[in-house]
């Protein structure tokens, strides 16, 4: 007879379903003669609740942690993984299912959905995303305010200048841009005067380019003059005491991400004792977050006093005069792709394609000669299918065509496409062009003669990109950079907040295009979501460790109000 003082913890009531499942288990087994069976299910039962039961205690969650962990990668290895053939006479074939992301896929998709997409073209002639790809509510009305900022930081005449700031800024175009931004902000808080910078030449972008090359230096000096004092070299005078060379000066080596703080209480010492100070490299040298007042002339810089220089102006400005004259049966509407499909790129990412043993080959051979060594230290491990399902892999053109069509932008789009030399252009390239006929490039928008003098010059070609892509009505990002940031940045402050920016999820992008047997009306709704987020982001405000060159509001712009007005929101 059981204790009845005894305290005894009831069990969880089972499921109707499972006692139900379970009576009729017995009374089978039962009727069968089974009763050896029925021991052995109990003995069974008993040790999967004992399991069950020790997993969601604490010490049993410690115990299996592990073992789930071991599984899960396995799982993800595809190690567990099988498709199971349909039956033949009574057999059953399993075949071992390939890893996400270990193949692949997409010309096979696209073969698949190329006749849907051309149906719906004719279809829906009447219909191209182009011209409805933003939501007016979505332009929330921000407009610059340059000078409100302006008269935070201006001075009628400029104080007695504590000495001079020499920076090297390395990288390419818009890592240059950073970096130049940067330094008109520690030259301000410092009280410096600030010497232009110098173009550091760099091994990946091979461009001996100096500041003039690319930017308007007086137009520069002219912008700042109320702010910073900025001069093209060291006078002569200052650069004797350091027998002529500028090495001489000592660098200061500052760490990534300082704050003002650190500028003041470390930097400022040394340049009033010495009288001139060198910091190099000075890419990312600034904390994002810093005082409205040091944003306000970061805003200055990047909007407003960096020009490019009149040889790329001039042509930059034919380039996109004749893709309004192409675009001209969209409104002079058209869209701008990012493209970063370089070998460099593909190279670096340690993704393979559809290239087979010759591609790996020159992935290795590219990625030893721009990064010595760095892909075969000990321990690193390359896994190219876990790069693609992670959406580190480069979008290949066919890729961002499917994108766009899926979107719903016609074969009658204008695109233009903004790259470097694309990876065996010849064979990436040709569905795009199958897709979008009416695409250019810097290659085809200007003659070979006009682009002689940028020829070998990578940042003044990519500024002939970015003035196409910055004018378009849809820009494209496809693997993430400087490039996109800033030109996302700079969208926002010309229109109005908004950046006009289709910004993919890749991650969902390549278990879509993993997806050879996917449905083209799934694929459709799949890229319009895209679409729609991005339509979402674009008037995005930067949060507070956002970089101001990307989310101008609300440091760089105002609000517009009912009446017209504009008012300078407060930091949130």
């Amino acid at each position: 007879m059981r204790n009845s003082n005894r305290s005894v913890s009831p069990s969880p009531p089972s499921s109707p379903r499972f006692r139900h499942g379970r009576s009729k288990n017995f009374n089978a087994a039962a009727a069968g003669g089974g009763g050896g069976r029925v021991g052995k299910q109990r003995a069974a039962d008993r040790i999967v609740f004992a399991l069950i039961s020790a997993v969601f205690r604490r010490k049993g969650v410690l115990l299996f942690a592990p073992v789930l962990y071991i599984s899960g990668m396995l799982l993800f290895m595809g190690s567990f993984g099988f498709d199971v053939a349909s039956l033949k006479n009574a057999v059953v074939a399993v075949h071992r299912r390939l890893p996400p992301g270990s193949v692949y896929w997409s010309p096979k998709l696209f073969e698949k959905l190329w006749p849907f997409m051309e149906a719906d073209s004719i279809s829906n002639a009447s219909h191209n995303t182009l011209m409805t790809a933003w939501n007016l509510k979505m332009h929330q009305g921000w407009k610059p305010c340059i000078n409100s900022i302006s008269s935070k930081t201006g001075f009628s005449e400029l104080p007695e200048s504590n000495g001079f700031l020499i920076i090297e800024a390395n990288g390419g175009l818009n890592q240059q841009r950073l970096s130049i931004c940067d330094a008109v902000a520690v030259a301000w808080l410092l009280n410096a005067t600030l010497v232009i910078p110098i173009f550091h030449l760099n091994s990946v972008w091979q461009d001996s380019s100096k500041f003039g090359d690319i930017f308007d230096e007086e137009f520069f000096i002219h912008a700042l003059r109320n702010h910073v004092n900025v001069i093209r070299e060291l006078p002569e005078d200052v650069l004797q005491r350091f027998d002529n060379n500028i090495s001489n000066i000592v660098n200061l080596r500052v760490k990534g991400w300082s704050s003002p703080a650190h500028y003041l209480e470390k930097v400022l010492p040394k340049l009033k004792a010495m009288g001139a100070v060198r910091i190099a490299p000075f890419s990312n040298r600034l904390a994002y977050s810093v005082p409205s007042n040091l944003q306000g002339l970061r805003c200055l810089s990047n909007f407003e006093a960096l020009r490019f220089s009149e040889p790329i102006r001039a042509l930059a400005g034919k380039m996109f005069e004749r893709m309004l004259k192409n675009s001209s049966h969209s409104g002079g509407k058209y869209v701008s792709v990012h493209l970063r499909f370089e070998m460099d790129m593909v190279a670096f990412s340690c993704c393979e394609y559809d290239g087979g043993e010759e591609e790996r080959q020159e992935m290795d051979i590219a990625r030893e000669r721009s990064w010595r060594g760095k892909f075969r230290r000990r321990g690193r491990v390359i896994r190219p299918d876990a790069n693609r399902v992670d959406g580190k892999c480069p979008l290949t053109p066919l890729e961002v065509g499917m994108m766009l069509r899926g979107m719903g932008f016609d074969k009658n789009t204008p695109v233009f496409v903004a790259a470097g030399n694309i990876y065996k252009a010849e064979k990436y390239m040709a569905p795009l062009k199958q897709m979008f006929p009416l695409l250019e490039t810097k290659d085809t928008l200007a003659t070979p003669e006009e682009l002689v003098i940028f020829k070998g010059h990578s940042s003044r070609l990519a500024a002939l990109d970015y003035t196409v892509c910055l004018h378009s009505e849809v820009f494209v990002t496809t693997q993430g950079g400087n490039f996109p940031h800033f030109l996302m940045g700079h969208r926002r402050y010309l229109y109005g907040g908004h950046a006009k920016t289709i910004k993919p999820d890749k991650r969902k992008l390549a278990m879509l295009f993993d997806s050879p047997h996917i449905r083209w009306e799934t694929f459709k709704q799949q890229m319009k979501d895209i679409l729609r987020h991005s339509d979402v982001k674009g008037g995005e405000l930067k949060k507070l460790t956002g970089s101001v060159y990307t989310f101008p509001m609300p440091d760089c712009m105002c609000k517009q109000t009912e009446n017209g007005n504009t008012t300078k929101l407060p930091y949130s």
